[in-house]
């Protein structure tokens, strides 16, 4: 008989793909499948030749960029020389998972789908296009299509003889079973942060523990929005990086709220124990010692403050000793309880620990070792790097805004990193925070003639002062800012800096201060970036048609980059005398040669 198998790879950035593609895998395993679930780049890609049943589960990040986690599997299928029939054996379903606001809307999904077909592949159904923006979020277009293709496979792979789908009624087995250690057993020495031996380049299965040197606020105290420059000290790393790279920092959790989460589960934080997997094959988390305490597990693993997911209820009811408490967790894990289950998480920004606080009776009936089911895992954050080598040795600087803002919930939101982060004050012994360095989206250019336009309005001025000082310490000109922030005695971030690198003629500097200064227009608009791009256009043509200037875009990815690639394209129209469409065909082609590269966040 044919074996049932099945493999679901996601390739995950915030760790919604990831918890998708574990939602199958609990669906499969219900239905009798072995089934492994696994990110892309863990999987051996030489394999999926040999592979008969394939889901595929996949975040779009960025401008159209694959996660981190499948960046090497991506490499791999566009290799020009991969045979056009080598998955010819292969059925195979994409689902793909994104956000309508961006231009390129669930660009990897659709490019995956086509891509597997060329080598041969025979598809279930048409991939499935997940959209963000959907008032029920993905899940408006995940449910039907899972049912679709729980139809295709079983009628593929009918349920052995005599086996019946397992009820949904019925609790799974966790991932892993928790063993406590006895009290008096011996400790071993170690945490988490155990400085990096410098064998190893540092990653995220072993970051450095950096000293934190400087944690400067570069906003007025009277200015509505925290805005940090902090300063990490590198020495003796091996970390190397340039102009445009990224450093990804894992933060913590606060020990308040640590505190409060081992009281509402009976937890004892010091109590020991060790993890072992419940099916064989299936590996330990990486980044968790063995043993390990647990404090040290909601500490520094379980994200106890990221909103809790569909799967975080549905995991929950099997617990509920409580009949009203199950109905509710019922009909929040259900299709039909989705926008209840909205309103009440996502739109308040509802934190895990505080669901928990709504359902005490469930809460304090839960297993330790769902623990890990139930709760992902902290993910690492990333900033762009804000300094040079060549400036700062042995250092590297962050621009960080403090994330914090209100919703109908009495007590404000916080972003776990950057209030981590701010917290940490140097002055009080030896703050060491975990990082490494990862290869950033811009790439500047090598040229020392090639003159660079920078647009980074806010806190997306980071990577251009890291290649100003770059570019300022090899004694090159031709460097162009156009900054913009709120009010020119509040936010002007770096002002200081930009003001004497003008002096000495290695910045020209564009700055546009919304509350500030209107323009005179019909009405009175704020001015933007964008506006000093269209007031400065003949610079900005003649750097672009006979300097051959490289623009940079970097910021916040609501409105702004669009409003910056109009602007753009005006100066072509009105100076390069373009029609719109030439003007704007001509900016792809900027952009497809790297001469205009951005990098926004959400």
């Amino acid at each position: 008989m044919v074996e049932r198998k099945l493999l679901v790879l996601f390739g995950s950035q915030t760790g919604t793909a990831q918890d998708t593609a574990e939602r199958i895998g609990r669906e499969a395993k219900r239905r009798h499948f072995q089934c492994r679930v696994e990110a892309l780049d863990s999987y051996d890609v030489a394999n999926l030749i040999n592979e008969l049943l394939v889901v595929f589960v996949c975040a779009t990040t960025g401008q159209g960029d694959p996660p981190d986690n499948m960046k090497m599997f991506w490499r791999f299928l566009f290799r020009k020389n991969l045979p056009p029939g080598s998955l010819c054996q292969l059925d195979y379903a994409v689902l793909g998972l994104g956000d309508s606001s961006y231009p390129k809307f669930n660009f990897v999904a659709k490019k995956l789908h086509k891509r597997v077909l060329q080598l041969g592949g025979n598809p279930l159904l048409p991939a499935a296009l997940g959209d963000d923006q959907h008032d029920l979020g993905p899940d408006a277009v995940v449910d039907p299509w899972l049912l679709a293709l729980w139809d295709k496979i079983l009628a593929l792979y009918p349920l052995p003889p005599g086996l019946e789908i397992i009820s949904p009624d019925v609790r799974l087995p966790p991932k892993y079973t928790l063993h406590y250690l006895a009290e008096d057993s011996p400790h071993p020495d170690g945490g988490l942060l155990q400085p990096t031996a410098p064998r190893a380049v540092p990653s995220e299965l072993h970051p450095f523990a950096a000293q934190l040197v400087s944690n400067q606020r570069v906003t007025a105290e009277s200015h509505f929005q925290d805005v940090r420059l902090i300063e990490f000290d590198i020495t003796g790393s091996g970390i190397t990086f340039s102009a445009g790279d990224v450093v990804m920092i894992q933060p913590q959790n606060c020990p308040e709220d640590v505190q409060q989460f081992c009281q509402l589960l009976r937890l004892d934080p010091d109590r020991r124990f060790v993890l072992k997997p419940t099916e064989p094959g299936t590996s330990l988390p990486a980044l968790l010692p063995q043993p390990c305490t647990i404090r040290h597990l909601v500490m520094h693993y379980l994200d106890i403050s990221c909103v809790p997911r569909r799967s975080f209820f549905e995991l929950l009811s099997y617990f509920s000793t409580n009949e009203l408490e199950r109905e509710k967790l019922q009909e929040f894990s259900s299709a039909q309880g989705q926008e209840e289950l909205y309103s009440y998480c996502n739109r308040p920004r509802r934190t895990t620990l505080e669901a928990l606080w709504d359902f005490p009776h469930t809460t304090c009936a839960i297993p330790p070792e769902y623990l890990l089911d139930l709760i992902p895992r902290i993910r690492p954050r990333a900033f762009s790097i804000a300094s040079s080598v060549l400036a700062h040795p042995d250092r590297i600087q962050i621009l960080m805004a403090v994330v914090r803002y209100k919703t109908r919930l009495s007590k404000p939101r916080h972003g776990l990193c950057s209030t981590w982060l701010a917290s940490l004050n140097p002055e009080q012994g030896d703050v060491r925070v975990p990082l490494w360095v990862k290869k950033g989206g811009m790439k500047f250019p090598t040229d020392p003639d090639t003159p660079v336009i920078m647009i980074g309005p806010g806190t997306g001025v980071a990577p251009f002062r890291a290649a100003i000082q770059e570019r300022v310490a090899q004694g090159r000109r031709g460097n162009c800012l156009f900054f913009g922030c709120r009010q020119k005695s509040k936010d002007f971030y770096c002002q200081a800096e930009w003001e004497e690198l003008v002096t000495k003629g290695f910045l020209t500097l564009f700055t546009a201060f919304s509350r500030d200064q209107r323009r005179v227009s019909l009405q009175e608009e704020k001015v933007y970036v964008q506006h000093r791009i269209q007031e400065n256009r003949r610079l900005v043509w003649e750097l672009l048609s006979s300097r051959n200037a490289h623009v940079y875009l970097a910021g916040n990815a609501k409105q702004m980059p669009a409003a910056v690639a109009e602007a753009l394209q005006l100066v072509l129209q009105l100076e390069g005398g373009l029609s719109p469409s030439e003007a704007e065909e001509h900016l792809t082609a900027l952009e497809r040669s790297q001469r205009f590269q951005s990098e926004t966040w959400s």
